[in-house]
């Protein structure tokens, strides 16, 4: 095993070790602790189950029924929009951390995305346990999931490094990014159906990368269309998030020498 190899593992084994802590710090104090990291995002799908199915009527889409269908899609979103909101202020909450010389401060919003992790792989178990007792059938599409959750978690990771290096010097960006959140929200098809909008409005919507990832976990469990099928839907969205990635990259490392002044 040569010294990178080595640095590398133990780097994977510290951000494992700090993302649990971090986890587990994030409802310290509370009665229910961790608990309520699970139950939230339920409840959440409990309260668009109401409103869209209950309220609006919605009706089941390519044969399922609207709450697996609007379930599978909203566990992609929680997993989104948590990494982004809690990495972005992560260089602040550890500025003690950023200001040891020895530390490589760079760990600090991949332990964020790691944190937000731990709750998105029991949203999937939890959605294939339904899946299941509501008789539909587990096939061996289910397991491209893994193959989306790498892209969002490379699309995630550059959006965090961005924003938590701008947060340090512009505070404001954390209400910069609830907003922003909110409008990439309602204008994917997270809880409502594409297929009642005009093609033309499909067509800007099939831009957005979080399109992408919400189709590919419904492809998974409800559609079973392979990722591979649509070849030139990958190569333009890895495009996309790639140049984010590397973006977000040389956007931290160019600020970083300055994080400790400010800090």
């Amino acid at each position: 095993m040569n010294v990178n190899t080595a640095k590398l593992k133990n780097d994977l084994a510290f951000i494992w070790r700090f993302s649990k802590d971090d986890f587990k710090n994030k409802f310290a104090g509370s009665v229910l602790g961790t608990v309520w990291a699970f139950v939230q995002p339920l409840m959440t799908v409990v309260i668009y189950w109401f409103v869209f199915e209950v309220g609006f009527k919605n009706q089941p889409v390519n044969g399922y029924p609207y709450v697996l269908w609007l379930m599978t899609g909203l566990f992609s979103w929680f997993f989104f929009s948590d990494a982004i909101s809690s990495s972005a202020a992560c260089l602040v909450e550890y500025s003690y951390l950023v200001k040891k010389v020895l530390f490589d401060i760079k760990i600090l919003p991949l332990v964020k995305i790691c944190s937000v992790f731990y709750v998105q792989i029991f949203l999937l178990a939890f959605n294939t346990i339904v899946f299941l007792c509501c008789g539909y059938s587990i096939d061996l599409y289910v397991l491209q999931v893994l193959y989306y959750l790498l892209y969002m978690f490379v699309l995630v990771t550059g959006i965090s490094y961005f924003t938590a290096a701008l947060y340090v010097f512009f505070r404001d960006i954390s209400q910069i990014i609830s907003i922003v959140l909110q409008v990439v929200f309602w204008t994917t098809p997270f809880v409502w159906n594409i297929d009642i909008m005009p093609e033309a409005v499909r067509a800007v919507i099939r831009l957005i990368p979080t399109y992408y990832i919400v189709t590919g976990y419904r492809d998974s469990f409800i559609h079973k269309v392979g990722f591979w099928e649509t070849p030139g839907m990958c190569v333009y969205y890895w495009m996309i998030s790639l140049l984010i990635f590397f973006t977000g990259i040389l956007f931290f490392k160019k600020l970083k020498p300055h994080f400790a002044d400010v800090l």
